[in-house]
């Protein structure tokens, strides 16, 4: 298939790369014009495990970006991965997405025949239809229903792993009214992954993507809320959620308790599904839970460092700024969280990450990064796990003034080799 796709984020190259790797002709469109020489250079925009071999191998042979919508003529089906931020009040902002949808449409109007535009941003229900559609149809002359098709077809992509869940996923998700639409997708898919498909309609598939990700956030949230009661009764959260997930009513993943969950997806979703709760006269209580007891998990560790150290004045080392191993982004990461209660409450931060220094500088350009683990603690009070990367197990801590070490992901440690180690949640 000839395909185009609006926006090169994290999830608009990860499916680009896939798709190109897979046969299809892709055709990758971004205002961005350095990512778009990046990509046609072989290379990887966005630090993404198995991404830029597929760039490298694809780029001139079957995948191409471009600043140009009128590229998107040739193409039989369009996939919309822009950004759909969070407002000051949970709600999703579209305006990038009514822009682009706007851009798409007036390259659309020099197209004759059908096309198929689909939504692949996570948006709430009815934007695919209310404003996505009209915006096309008004900007390309094209009729919806007639020769200008909807489709939803929300990503599960996780970042550090989203390679790997494109291409392996537990289901795809189909949205649409029209049969020839649901052709495309079809056919789009074939020769990529194999796995159940669910056909449904668009505004059910807008959904899906936000009860996903808000029943995930809700049992990690759920999972850290009886973690913390263990750790007031001196239980071993670990070994308590070590049986539970032997339930297969339960299942064992997402059962690790600790920081809480962050990232770009978790946050604005379960945000999103709040405030449109709202718009309707509802009050979601238990999702207000799960999002105050998630950001109760930093504030909480920065208690536990103080009955050891004071933080006011102590040189503290914080291991991980990046959301989760595996990736660069700091967006919604606990561990940020972590360095801001840390200087709220006068703590000199040093930090090190393995790849997301530079973005954790645009948030705090005034705190001290480290070249290493080891740099870190050199001559720290105390030491603050945030990020459970392989490369923080077994350290050597015996460069800290005292050896004081708060965990906050149970990563491998000597504790007889330290004067202090606490567990978040054990």
């Amino acid at each position: 298939m000839n395909v185009s796709i609006v926006g090169s984020g994290y999830v608009g190259t990860t499916v680009a790369a896939c798709l190109a790797d897979a046969g299809h002709e892709v055709v990758n469109i971004d205002i961005d014009e350095s990512v778009v020489e990046t990509i046609n250079a072989g290379d990887a925009p966005i630090h993404e495990d198995g991404l830029g071999e597929r760039i490298e191998r694809t780029a001139g042979d079957g995948l191409r970006a471009t600043t140009d919508y009128d590229a998107v003529v040739e193409t039989d089906l369009t996939l919309l991965c822009l950004p759909t931020p969070s407002r000051d009040d949970g709600s999703i902002d579209l305006s990038v997405m009514e822009a682009g949808a706007e851009a798409l449409g007036e390259a659309l109007a020099a197209k004759d025949g059908r096309h198929a535009v689909v939504t692949k941003s996570t948006v709430v229900p009815g934007t695919t239809d209310g404003t996505i559609g009209p915006t096309v149809a008004a900007s390309s002359g094209k009729t919806v229903g007639e020769d200008l098709g909807l489709g939803m077809n929300p990503e599960f992509l996780r970042m550090s792993t989203a390679v790997s869940d494109f291409l392996n996923p537990d289901k795809i998700v189909f949205g649409t009214e029209q049969a020839w639409v649901r052709d495309l997708l079809d056919e789009l898919y074939e020769p990529v992954v194999d796995a159940p498909v669910v056909n449904t309609g668009l505004r059910e598939a807008e959904m899906i993507k936000y009860a996903n990700n808000a029943m995930l956030a809700s049992k990690v949230s759920l999972v850290n809320e009886l973690g913390n009661v263990c750790k007031e009764l001196g239980v071993d959260a670990y070994d308590v959620f070590d049986a539970v997930g032997m339930d297969d009513r339960i299942s064992a993943q997402f059962l690790r308790s600790g920081l809480g969950w962050g990232g770009s997806c978790f946050p604005k979703d379960v945000d999103a599904v709040r405030a449109v709760a709202r718009e309707q006269g509802y009050e979601p209580e238990l999702l207000n839970a799960v999002v105050a007891v998630n950001d109760l998990q930093p504030r909480r560790m920065v208690d536990l460092l103080a009955d050891h150290v004071d933080p006011d004045g102590a040189r503290v080392a914080v291991l991980g700024v990046a959301f989760k191993p595996g990736t660069d982004d700091v967006r919604g990461s606990r561990a940020m969280d972590l360095v801001g209660h840390l200087r709220d409450r006068g703590a000199d931060v040093v930090a090190y990450d393995p790849v997301a220094m530079d973005n954790a500088r645009e948030t705090y350009p005034d705190v001290t990064y480290a070249d290493s683990a080891a740099d870190a603690l050199a001559d720290a009070d105390a030491a603050m796990v945030a990020t459970d990367w392989p490369e923080f197990d077994d350290l050597d801590y015996s460069g800290m003034t005292r050896k004081v070490v708060v965990d906050g992901r149970r990563i491998d440690v000597d504790k007889d080799e330290l004067d202090v180690y606490e567990g978040l949640t054990w």
